[in-house]
């Protein structure tokens, strides 16, 4: 899915979030949902280091969806631009010359972040 600009995913991601939330008989996706955000939250890690960690393991799987929410987060988190960099090496170095079309991607969305403000 390519985003043209990340206020149409945030409107994507909402809609169908409360939609898979408000179905019926639902504990499995409301469980897994409350596991992800628990996830993030400061520990002994903090919520920047753990969404930095969580956009280098999305790259690496290849999910484009992901890697959006998480650069989102990172930029929420006040990442720089150059730790976006390093991030990028990291992802491509553990994942392999297959990351880099999401790498382009995410650069294109990242720059589109630092527009919107």
């Amino acid at each position: 899915m390519k985003v043209d600009n990340p206020k149409d995913f945030d409107a994507y991601r909402a809609t169908m979030n409360e939609k898979l939330l408000a179905a019926p008989n639902n504990k499995i996706i409301k469980r897994i949902f409350n596991l992800d955000t628990n996830t993030y939250m400061p520990g002994a890690l903090d919520t920047k280091t753990k969404e930095m960690m969580g956009l280098v393991a999305s790259m690496v799987l290849k999910c484009d969806d992901c890697i959006y929410y998480h650069l989102e987060k990172c930029y929420e988190n006040r990442v720089s631009t150059e730790e976006m960099m390093e991030i990028f090496g990291i992802a491509n170095i553990v994942g392999g010359t297959i990351v880099i079309p999401h790498t382009r991607r995410a650069m294109e969305f990242w720059e589109k972040l630092k527009e919107k403000n």
